[in-house]
């Protein structure tokens, strides 16, 4: 999935003197209060963390506030998804109007009916509610499915994506994965097929405008009936 990345950066973090003994304990909760939140600085969502230390020794930074800079490394994966990144969901609930996805269990998507393509539609089956495409009677959205759509806008201070399911590449991504490999086997019956047509096509001959069979067998013997005729 487009939207996760891993990025090493190099941080100096302020620690209040009254933490400087402990500077490792402040720094792992000053991180661990920035999960699953939009940063600024790291232009995405802080999902995981890994810090290396680089300088024990804090040291006093001049502000108004005194407090001590910590120098460390650290490996941090991000989400952040950008207009027209590719993302995968679960839907959670469905409209006529809406379909609602979790992205990562925390992050919320919505995909109105504009930005649904006009080949799925809406029914109500056994008292659920799905979206079954028209083409592909196979191809179901319904609650509970994993979905891949496309980001079209992103709201950072409530992580609210708005989506779209306009690309052909896009919908319930169980249904997308088997319908790549059934478009690879239908392309390679038809490769076999156009090499059968291709083997006939050369097992014919025309004899006085008639199109008649000629079977390799046949071929090979009048190959051989030729060479004893010419010794």
């Amino acid at each position: 999935m487009e939207g996760l990345k891993v990025s090493d950066a190099d941080l100096v973090l302020r620690v209040p003197p009254s933490k400087s003994s402990r500077a490792s304990q402040a720094i792992l909760r000053e991180l661990s209060s920035h999960l699953f939140q939009f940063s600024e600085i790291f232009d995405g969502v802080l999902l995981a963390y890994d810090v290396d230390i680089v300088d024990q020794n804090a040291k006093i930074i001049q502000v108004i506030q005194p407090s001590s800079g910590v120098r460390l490394k650290a490996k941090l994966l991000l989400f952040s998804p950008k207009p027209n990144m590719s993302l995968e969901g679960r839907v959670v609930k469905l409209t006529p109007e809406s379909i609602h996805v979790i992205v990562l269990g925390f992050a919320s998507a919505v995909i109105i009916d504009e930005d649904i393509r006009e080949e799925f539609e809406f029914r109500t089956k056994h008292g659920k509610e799905v979206f079954r495409s028209k083409a592909h009677s196979r191809h179901v959205i319904k609650v509970g499915t994993v979905i891949r759509f496309l980001v079209k806008s992103l709201d950072k201070e409530i992580l609210h994506i708005c989506g779209s399911l306009k690309p052909t590449n896009t919908g319930s991504i169980h249904w997308l994965d088997n319908n790549v490999i059934e478009i690879s086997l239908t392309d390679r019956s038809g490769m076999k097929r156009e090499s059968e047509n291709e083997m006939e096509r050369h097992e014919h001959a025309v004899l006085g405008g008639e199109k008649i069979s000629v079977c390799n067998d046949q071929i090979k013997k009048s190959k051989k009936r030729r060479l004893r005729e010419e010794s």
